[in-house]
């Protein structure tokens, strides 16, 4: 999936990495069984479900970009698991996206995956929420990963937690 980053952006969402259908449809979080949509609808963050499991419309895109909505990966290697990424790869991710913070300046960046982020920025012992450390002077949350695989998070609590990352982002000064 290729980077989708408005300009300007309020909130840049970083997920693990592609899976077999956002690779295919290139679109973030296509897979239908996916709680991601479902949550950021539920948070208020989009005004209607997006359903991107045929790629992404005009319409969709045109409302994300509005919205100042952006979309990257830690890694771009598409597999069926996040698990299936080595640790080294996750680090080449973080530094990557380091970069594309430095070049966007989002608000506000959200990683949807609490492993990977403390994987990719050596931080073992990293909780959700608002991060002590920025990216590029970014405040960074984590989140929970939105995958049907993630049998602990809920739309209910993923949109809880996505909507305090939103707010937040209301409140930085650009």
């Amino acid at each position: 999936m290729r980077n989708r980053i408005p300009d300007p952006c309020r909130l840049l969402i970083v997920g693990i990495n592609p899976g077999r259908l956002t690779e295919e449809v290139d679109a973030p979080f296509a897979y239908p069984g996916n709680r991601f949509w479902p949550a950021l609808e539920a948070a208020g963050i989009t005004p209607y479900r997006v359903h991107a499991n045929e790629g992404l419309s005009e319409e969709d895109a045109a409302m994300l970009a509005e919205r100042g909505i952006g979309f990257t990966n830690l890694a771009g290697r598409m597999t069926p698991k996040a698990s299936d990424l080595s640790k080294a790869e996750l680090v080449e991710g973080g530094e990557v996206v380091r970069s594309v913070v430095e070049k966007h300046r989002p608000r506000a960046v959200m990683f949807a995956g609490i492993g990977a982020y403390r994987d990719a920025y050596r931080r073992p012992k990293a909780t959700r929420g608002l991060q002590p450390e920025t990216l590029a002077g970014v405040p960074v949350w984590v989140v929970g990963n939105p995958s049907g695989l993630n049998a602990h998070e809920t739309v209910a609590t993923l949109a809880e937690s996505y909507r305090e990352v939103w707010e937040a982002t209301a409140r930085e000064r650009r």
